[in-house]
């Protein structure tokens, strides 16, 4: 058998928890991306490795109860980590994973919850190394190939035959350890081999939607509950769910900082545009409160969007009064379900080209934060389409004036 080259066990892409959480975060910087998690603070004794043990002071929902989506806002207490943040960082979260989960997989194994087995951690339960240490939301590509070689099973021998990342994508949608295991009924597996073919648990990171100014103390973060059934059965995102439903009677989680430096905000004199749909809103609402804190003089443009106003306009309340008062300059919605043709973020940028690329030749920074595959290239193409039309530039020059903007931390992407 030919494996299919995905060979760095990372999850599908439709797998991931696609909010503003991501195990690896790409910010265009002036040379290229940079892995936001690779840049945590040294001064701070919390990592992945050593998360912060801090209190989940309010998990509110923020989507209304018609919307497709469950949104949801978290404030931390910060406590006494000495955890120092800035507007535009992210922050990492430990999860664990779901009981029911962790009782299926060691079904499936046919062998006692408390089987001994040794890990980092020392000699532990299995069914503690499963619910603190491993993967086991997203199938890794080790235990995908050795259940494949156990149990012949004729789509996932084409999928892996076929070479093509589309088609393992589409295989993989919606299954998690029990599925791949479910091919093979067998019970080939003992537990110290099994953990060897999973991930470890990874921690997760979200934009920070709060001001150290404003906000003193805590962190806020705005995360998608990611919800789905499948085969029968009840799924969900491994860290959104657990800050949803699963931080305990001690309302505690594991935290650290994950500081991004390619995501700052301007002197305060300095127009800003901010581009952030759905929950890539988060960074930006800590921007404006910093802003405002601060009494920058800074003119604020902010596009968002998502799919009905009624039940998706995420801080509404908040955003209505930065606009009243003064701190928006401009406010642009775009709520994709409210007419029959969807609009989107890009649309309104088209709308207003003259004026924003007015405010990028008036100095304005520009900033993205939210999906990559979709909405991330729709509003780069709209940006090229916009300084091409009403700068008056060939498509060649239009590229470049937009390589200057990012060479010179004008145009920043906070996309996952």
């Amino acid at each position: 058998m030919v494996p299919i080259s995905v060979r760095t066990s990372r999850p599908p892409s439709r797998l991931i928890e696609t909010t503003t959480a991501r195990q690896v975060q790409d910010i265009d910087a002036r040379t290229g991306d940079l892995g936001a998690t690779k840049t945590a603070s040294k001064r701070s004794p919390w990592n992945r490795k050593n998360p912060y043990r801090a209190q989940i002071l309010s998990n509110r929902r923020l989507s209304g109860p018609t919307s497709a989506k469950e949104v949801r806002h978290f404030s931390i207490a910060l406590g006494e980590s000495g955890i120092a943040y800035e507007a535009g960082d992210g922050f990492g979260v430990k999860p664990v994973n779901d009981a029911a989960l962790v009782s299926a997989v060691i079904e499936r194994l046919g062998v006692p919850a408390d089987t001994a087995v040794h890990t980092k951690s020392g000699e532990i339960t299995l069914a503690h190394a499963l619910t603190t240490d491993y993967e086991i939301g997203i199938p890794s590509m080790d235990l995908i190939e050795a259940v494949a070689e156990r149990a012949g099973d004729a789509e996932l021998d084409h999928v892996l035959q076929n070479g093509d990342r589309a088609s393992f994508d589409a295989w993989t949608w919606g299954r998690d350890v029990v599925d791949v295991l479910d091919l093979d009924r067998s019970g080939a597996f003992d537990p110290a081999e099994f953990l060897g073919l999973l991930r470890p648990l990874q921690h997760r990171v979200y934009s920070i939607s709060s001001s150290p100014i404003a906000h003193e103390g805590t962190v806020h973060l705005t995360v998608s509950t990611v919800r789905y059934r499948s085969a029968e059965r009840d799924r969900g995102g491994v860290c959104s769910t657990y800050l949803a439903d699963r931080v305990g009677e001690e309302h505690q989680a594991g935290v650290f900082l994950s500081a991004n430096k390619s995501f700052r905000l301007p002197s305060d004199d300095t127009p800003i545009i901010m581009i952030g749909p759905g929950t890539g809103v988060a960074p930006f609402r800590a921007f404006l409160h910093e802003r405002r804190a601060r009494g920058a003089t800074g003119e604020n443009w902010l596009f968002f969007g998502d799919q009905h106003r009624a039940s998706d306009f995420l801080y509404e309340d908040e955003v209505v009064d930065f606009e009243r008062d003064g701190l928006l300059t401009r406010l642009d919605l775009a709520f994709s379900r409210d007419q029959p043709q969807k609009i989107y973020v890009q649309h309104r940028m088209r709308e207003a080209g003259k004026e924003l690329y007015g405010w990028l030749e008036a100095g304005a920074q520009l900033y993205v934060c939210g999906d990559a595959a979709r909405m991330a290239k729709g509003v780069d193409e709209a940006l090229h389409e916009i300084v091409a039309e009403h700068g008056g530039l060939s498509p060649d020059a239009a590229e470049d004036y937009v390589n200057d903007l990012k060479q010179s931390k004008r145009y920043l992407r906070d996309v996952y």
